[in-house]
């Protein structure tokens, strides 16, 4: 069997009433790495994740998480992957420790197996020493890393994240992005979807974007970049009159008409000679005796790569995404409950376990 790939889709299509979700969506996840997955509001991000974990069913297309075909074995897939979704599902009135505890015998780990699977992933998530206290006194970071020691009970081989840092300040979410870190080295693939454009930069190997249910881009960060243009020139204007002034002057070293932010009184050119140009410029400016607050060179960012391939913010909203039918992440449709849910699907909070195979997904 190839391994080389975790996750494999093509063409998938999914449709809610009039709309369609996915529209002929393709996605390759390579083993133990993370894949972060992009999109606007409503572009088909949340959908892609429900059916590859199993929670929805495909309309079209195909698909294999770990070597195993989600519609065909549904039951097979979710003994080999684990979900965690924008907010904690762990019990608060309970410990550290007896949440995970008691995701264990609900797994069927038994009583001593899932005492040293408790005790194996608060060490693994750095959460030994609160492992006694209740939930509720826990910071933001905390309850994600416990939520990420949930999804880990069955050692998932995927595991996704969807929205995992979502209301966490810097300090929890560079924590989750410590624990993230550390499942993709011990073997771990991931695929994690993330309006945080930072956090896909900072974790993942390989991005896909995705825009009306299909993907319009796939590469590394870095090539994502490079595709909106090298290095850039950039300078503030103490004065808004003097914009005119910087932009004629950015405009002798730029590659191209420079750019005009009247607003944030800043001017920008892609440049091929990054220090002789920043030098020309700066020089400029002083002879000229123009005033500035600020000027550096530019390296193009993935929130520039998100603006020119899908022509939105991305914390835009473009429709809404939710589904009729429920079912997702606590939910109760009749595509089955997702984790915490109550559906066919459903097998408890921050994990997919094992179901029977006949179970609907």
């Amino acid at each position: 069997m190839d391994t080389t790939y975790a996750i494999r889709a093509e063409g998938l299509r999914k449709r809610y009433g009039d709309k369609d979700a996915l529209d002929g969506f393709d996605l390759a996840v390579r083993t133990g790495t993370v894949h972060g997955l992009l999109g606007p509001n409503g572009a088909g991000k949340t959908t892609a994740v429900r059916v590859l974990s199993t929670l929805r069913r495909l309309d079209g297309g195909r698909a294999e998480v770990a070597g195993v075909d989600v519609a065909r074995h549904p039951g097979r897939v979710r003994a080999l992957i684990g979900l965690t979704g924008q907010y904690a599902a762990v019990d608060e009135v309970l410990t550290g420790r007896q949440n995970l505890e008691m995701f264990g015998r609900l797994f069927h780990l038994g009583g001593r197996g899932a005492r040293s699977r408790a005790a194996e992933l608060l060490e693994r998530f750095d959460l030994a020493e609160a492992a006694d206290e209740g939930v509720e006194g826990y910071s933001g970071g905390m309850r994600r890393r416990l939520d990420l020691a949930a999804s880990m009970i069955l050692a998932p081989r995927v595991l996704f994240l969807d929205e995992p840092t979502t209301g966490l300040d810097p300090r929890g979410r560079g924590e989750v992005w410590e624990a993230v870190r550390a499942l993709v080295e011990g073997g771990t693939t991931v695929l994690l979807t993330t309006q945080y454009l930072d956090e896909a930069d900072q974790l993942a190997s390989r991005i896909t974007v995705i825009d009306r249910g299909r993907a319009i881009a796939d590469d590394t960060p870095e090539a994502l970049k490079d595709r909106v243009g090298g290095d850039r020139v950039e300078v503030v204007a103490a004065d808004p009159a003097d914009l005119p002034r910087v932009a004629g002057i950015v405009a002798r070293v730029g590659d191209g008409e420079p750019r005009v932010d009247q607003a944030g009184r800043r001017v920008h050119a892609q440049v091929r000679d990054r220090v002789a140009a920043l030098t020309e410029v700066a020089r400029t400016l002083r002879d000229e005796g123009v005033a500035v607050e600020d000027i550096g060179l530019r390296r193009p960012t993935l929130d520039d790569v998100f603006l020119r391939l899908t022509g939105t913010g991305a914390e835009d909203p473009r429709t809404d995404e939710a589904a009729p039918d429920g079912g997702g992440p606590g939910g109760t449709g009749p595509d089955g409950g997702g984790p915490g849910g109550t559906g066919p699907g459903g097998t408890g909070p921050g994990a997919l376990g094992r179901t029977p195979e006949g179970a609907a997904a």
